[in-house]
């Protein structure tokens, strides 16, 4: 069974950079109007998971969440989390980095497909 996000191993390495700093994190994707696609990064007690969010895996040993309307636009997606160079959200973590998480995808060929 393939895993619904997966992480390269730049992003891995800035998830553990940035929970030494932090302390647990969790990832939220919310596909709101301001940061899009962008993979927000939260201490984990920051942010309030609801009803309307739906888990879809740990990368780097930290939970990861999307906006349950969003999830049904991208449900025949892998997610692939990875890092770029410039400013993502402005309440991510990773922003003082001068990097930002970015949500790169694939899709489920119809044998691999999670549903």
């Amino acid at each position: 069974m393939l895993e619904k996000v997966i992480a390269t191993e730049t992003a891995l390495n800035l998830i553990a950079k940035l929970t030494a700093k932090h302390g647990p994190l969790m990832f939220h994707q919310s596909g709101g109007c301001c940061d899009g696609s962008s993979p927000m990064c939260y201490a984990r007690d920051e942010f309030l998971i609801g009803d309307s969010d739906v888990y879809l895996g740990d990368i780097g040993k930290t939970p990861f969440y999307m906006n349950k309307q969003q999830y049904e636009y991208w449900k025949h997606t892998q997610l692939i989390i990875d890092v770029v160079e410039g400013r993502g959200g402005m309440f991510s973590l990773e922003g003082p980095e001068g990097v930002r998480f970015l949500t790169r995808s694939r899709l489920f060929p119809n044998n691999e497909n999670q549903m």
